[in-house]
């Protein structure tokens, strides 16, 4: 998911926020991001399901526009490519209860994904080598931002997060490189 909606899509129909917000839904389609197009049979590798129940899935996922079919698709070998990056939610005006109710939900699965990732990386962290240790961080910082201020600073991460998207990298990437789960959250404090 890109950090700006500048040039990614918003969801803002509650029926797709809660498709995306199912567990299998998400993995299937973090998989397609960071590796590229595959079959429901590969992403039922990933997601611990079937390749039937994957393709169940799939098909919800492009019912919403969130995947399709990839170019030259073979119908006994289907692909599935994610057209990502998105951002969900209505945010140019007063969001209706139901857009609400399946953005928290979509929202709260996103964050327990990323806590556990980060606490699954703690937990294994000694079998890692030092150059990865050394690297990963898990930080939070207080700034004081104008709403101006805090696009800008969010659009200059994602202009230099995108060099490094697992999806458009992969076959250049240098030999070692891994890939790197990043979550960021920037909120205002509500006192």
């Amino acid at each position: 998911m890109s950090f700006t909606s500048a040039d990614a899509p918003a969801l803002r129909d509650p029926r797709a926020l809660r498709a995306l917000a199912h567990p299998a839904r998400l993995e299937i389609l973090e998989r397609l991001n960071s590796q590229g197009p595959a079959t429901a049979t590969e992403c039922a590798e990933v997601a611990g399901l079937s390749p039937s129940a994957c393709s169940y899935h799939l098909r919800a996922l492009a019912r919403w526009g969130l995947v399709e079919e990839a170019d030259g698709a073979d119908r006994r070998e289907r692909r599935w490519r994610s057209r990502g990056p998105f951002v969900f939610g209505d945010h140019q005006a007063t969001r209706r209860a139901d857009v609400a109710a399946a953005e928290h939900l979509l929202a709260a699965q996103v964050l327990e994904r990323a806590s556990t990732r980060v606490l699954d990386w703690l937990d294994a962290s000694d079998d890692e080598s030092r150059e990865w240790r050394d690297a990963t961080v898990v930080a939070n910082r207080a700034l004081l931002l104008t709403a101006d201020e805090l696009t800008a600073l969010l659009q200059q991460v994602d202009e230099l997060c995108r060099p490094f998207a697992a999806s458009t990298r992969r076959s250049t990437s240098p030999a070692d490189a891994r890939t790197v789960h990043m979550h960021l959250s920037a909120v205002p404090d509500r006192s």
